[in-house]
């Protein structure tokens, strides 16, 4: 099977987890951020995660790909309870995260970022949402101090550093991708127990973080 990515891309993340998580091989073909003929081709518009299967036939969103692999050999791993407060946390916290990490993923030795026409893609099509990206680095500090009181209140969350809720659940898939694109910012305090799943999480789904690249 090949899984067509980016790096940088949470949802692809996700993807990729499942396939770390059960230890089942994956090729992982990057493409360039501005290649819009490939992923158009295979499903029709530009978008990342896509499964190629191993007949040939493709799949692209993330959950239905976690799901499909999770069930795949009739033995799913996802099996444990949803916390409501997890759901709740993700949603407050994403609101203001893609501002510290958006303008720094543009600036990251990302493979999808090879090229200068890929690299500008990626930052006219984000400023475009998300506005200028000097402008949001300059609001790094206080939103740097939100993050790590934010990140206080998800330390009480966390049951185990394997598994978020204590069996692992679709809320990991969820909430290890954000906190590895948080790995990306440079002075964020980590509590212990948000620490301590990051790092077992990287290791258990086969996923490096991005502390070698952080800003």
């Amino acid at each position: 099977m090949k899984l067509y990515i980016y790096d940088h891309c949470p949802f692809c993340i996700k993807a990729r987890m499942i396939f770390g998580l059960k230890n089942i091989p994956v090729e992982l073909k990057v493409l360039l951020n501005d290649d819009e003929a490939t992923p158009t081709a295979m499903v029709g518009k530009k978008m990342v995660p896509i499964l190629q299967k191993d007949d040939g036939s493709v799949m692209p969103e993330s959950m239905d790909i976690v799901h499909y692999i999770d069930q795949l050999d009739g033995q799913p791993l996802l099996t444990g309870p949803q916390n409501p407060a997890i759901a709740a946390w993700l949603k407050k916290v994403t609101e203001f995260a893609n501002q510290l990490v958006i303008p720094r993923m543009a600036h990251a030795a990302f493979e999808e970022f090879a090229t200068p026409g890929a690299r500008q893609y990626f930052t006219e099509k984000k400023q475009a949402s998300y506005g200028d990206f000097t402008e949001l680095l300059g609001h790094s500090e206080g939103l740097i101090r939100k993050l790590n009181s934010e990140l206080s209140g998800l330390d009480a969350l966390i049951a185990q550093p394997g598994a978020c809720n204590g069996e692992l659940s679709t809320d990991d898939i969820h909430l290890f991708p954000l906190l590895r694109s948080l790995t990306l910012v440079n002075g964020i305090s980590w509590p212990s127990r948000v620490a301590a799943y990051r790092d077992t999480m990287a290791k258990l789904s086969q996923i490096t973080l991005l502390t070698h690249m952080a800003q």
